[in-house]
């Protein structure tokens, strides 16, 4: 797994997202004793890892883990930035016991006091660049930016960034929205990376925004419909994007390259996007988080990781040789990984959003 260093202590976030719907019953109250002895944990976490049939890593592990233990878990799911800003506002009267969410935003919860230290066993596996050096969050599956294509429609996957300006494009192309979504502030990044700067990345953006359909909190319901063809090019990430494959046979995963005047235009390039995973501030049901966080990182679970969900397992013990595991191999073949200045990320995300915004009229 290729380096991924988070800056470790990031301003507070200062957009608050709108109303959030969520799933599952929320009984938790963090002073409540008797609420503390329940056999249930809450996880908050970003979309991807539950299965749309049921099939899913999350699934497959939420169920082990209730047989083993008698606990249920009680999920809600949204956006990485949805979830953190949840968690935010319930900061006083905490309802999740886990939170998992994508970089930088995983970061940004550590920063706003949402997340307590544990180190779940397992993690002395992972390497130190994807977990907290104060044991506050561990990635549990490792994962990478990408992007989605109808296959059926486009007989090859664009190549470059400049490709997808193309009228043929105009309202068949969208992306989930900066400062929401994970992913779609995976957009940004790699914009920036490929671009060569901030500037170069918005005005891009800018031009793309005459044939983006318009903004969208979830990334995980894009896929749906670019299998369908209502859409022809979306953003993803190769974890989420390669189970949902299974289901969707129109789905073709690829990474845009810079455009010809950039170094490294010969290359498609990403990097390392992984979902990571923290007991909450005064959980309600903490030692049931602890529990639960050692099992994903269990070695049982972490070899399901891709052959359940699609992903690229955290710990650097486990080595797999599933077909999805050898698929997910060769997808990542001649594809440039590289690192993004998470500490640049982390300071300035809010105005690099708020940039976006201006520049998009979003």
């Amino acid at each position: 797994m290729p380096a991924n260093t988070p800056a470790r202590h990031l301003t507070p976030i200062a957009a608050v997202i709108g109303s959030l719907a969520l799933a599952g019953s929320l009984t938790a109250c963090g002073g409540d004793s008797a609420a503390a002895d329940a056999k249930v944990v809450t996880v908050y976490s970003a979309d991807g890892l539950k299965g749309e049939n049921g099939d899913g890593w999350y699934d497959k592990v939420f169920q082990d883990f209730q047989k083993r233990t008698g606990i249920k878990v009680e999920y809600v799911e949204g956006g990485s930035g949805e979830m953190v800003q949840r968690a935010v506002r319930e900061k006083t009267n905490p309802q999740a016991d886990v939170l998992v969410t994508l970089p930088p935003f995983i970061q940004q919860a550590d920063g706003e006091g949402l997340l307590q230290k544990y180190a779940p066993k397992g993690s002395e596996q992972v390497n130190g660049t994807d977990k907290a050096a104060d044991a506050t969050w561990t990635s549990v599956v490792n994962n990478y930016f990408g992007f989605v294509y109808n296959k059926k429609e486009l007989k090859q996957a664009p190549t470059t960034w400049d490709e997808l300006l193309d009228g043929r494009y105009k309202n068949k192309l969208q992306y989930s929205t900066p400062g929401v979504a994970g992913d779609g502030t995976a957009v940004l990044i790699k914009a920036i990376h490929d671009f060569g700067g901030k500037d170069a990345a918005l005005a891009y953006l800018k031009k793309l925004q005459a044939n983006n359909v318009g903004p969208s909190a979830s990334t995980g319901k894009l896929a749906p419909k670019v299998d369908k063809g209502e859409l022809l090019v979306a953003n993803g990430d190769v974890q989420m994007n390669y189970a949902q494959s299974k289901d969707m046979p129109n789905l073709g995963i690829w990474f845009p390259r810079a455009t010809d005047k950039a170094a490294d235009a010969g290359k498609p390039t990403t990097f390392a996007l992984p979902y990571a995973a923290g007991l909450v501030t005064k959980a309600p049901h903490s030692e049931n988080g602890r529990k639960l966080l050692d099992f994903m990182l269990s070695a049982a679970a972490q070899r399901q990781v891709s052959e359940i969900g699609g992903g690229f397992s955290a710990r650097k013990d486990i080595k797999t040789t599933d077909a999805n595991a050898i698929a997910l191999a060769k997808l990542m073949d001649g594809v440039e990984v590289f690192q993004p200045d998470w500490s640049d990320i982390g300071q300035n995300l809010t105005t690099y959003v708020e940039d976006w915004k201006s520049a998009t009229g979003s």
